[in-house]
C-alpha cells in the first residue's frame, strides 16, 4: 500500500517536472530554438493543429529558425499563428520558407524572462510540496487506521522527503540552467 503511493507520488512530481520543462523550454532565449514553437497550433482548414505536424523545423544560423511547410498553402496560417503567439517574432516567408530572426535580448528583457522563470520554477516546487503533502495525509491516515505500522509509516515519510528533495533538486537545477542561458549575452 505504501509503496504504491509512494510510487503515485513519483510518477505525479516527476509530471510536474516535465510540465516545467516544456514552460522553461517555450521562454525565449537570444538564440533560435525549435522548441519555442512546440505548443504552437495552428488553424489549419479548421482545425487545431500542431505546428510539428505541418511544417519541418530547421536552425540555419543561430539567430534564425526557419519553417518549411509541407503544404505551401498553410503558410498564411502559419504566419497568422506566430503574430498572434506571445513570442514577440514577426515572420517573413519567401513563398517556400518562413523564418524567424531572433533580435539579441535587451538587459531589461533578460530580466524579465528570469523573473518569469523564476515564478514557473517556483510554481513547480509547490507542485511537487503539494503531492509530497497529500501522500503524507495518506500515510498519516493509514498509520492512525492501524493499516500500517509506526515504523512503517515513519520510513515512508523518510522515503517521501527523498523523493521531494531529489525532485525540488531537479527543479533547480534546471532554472540554474535556464537563468544562465538567458543572461548569456
Amino acid at each position: 500500500m505504501i509503496e504504491q503511493a509512494l510510487k503515485q507520488a513519483e510518477e505525479k512530481m516527476r509530471r510536474a517536472i516535465e510540465v516545467a520543462r516544456e514552460e522553461f523550454g517555450g521562454v525565449r532565449t537570444g538564440r533560435a530554438s525549435p522548441s519555442l514553437l512546440q505548443r504552437l497550433t495552428i488553424d489549419y482548414y479548421g482545425a487545431k493543429t500542431p505546428l510539428q505536424q505541418l511544417a519541418s523545423l530547421s536552425v540555419p544560423e543561430p539567430r534564425q529558425l526557419a519553417i518549411h511547410p509541407y503544404d505551401r498553402g498553410a503558410i498564411a496560417s502559419i504566419e497568422k499563428a506566430i503574430m498572434a503567439s506571445d513570442l514577440g517574432l514577426t515572420p517573413s516567408n519567401d513563398g517556400a520558407v518562413i523564418r524567424l530572426s531572433f533580435p539579441p535580448l535587451t538587459a531589461e528583457r533578460r530580466r524579465d524572462l528570469t523573473k518569469h522563470v523564476r515564478d514557473r520554477a517556483e510554481h513547480c516546487r509547490v507542485a511537487v510540496r503539494n503531492v509530497r503533502r497529500h501522500v503524507k495525509e495518506e500515510i498519516d491516515r493509514d498509520t492512525k487506521d492501524g493499516k500500517v505500522s509506526e515504523d512503517d509509516g515513519r520510513r515512508a515519510e523518510r522515503e517521501l522527503q527523498k523523493l521531494t528533495d531529489r525532485f525540488v533538486g531537479e527543479v533547480d537545477e534546471m532554472l540554474a540552467r535556464k537563468e544562465a542561458e538567458l543572461m548569456e549575452v
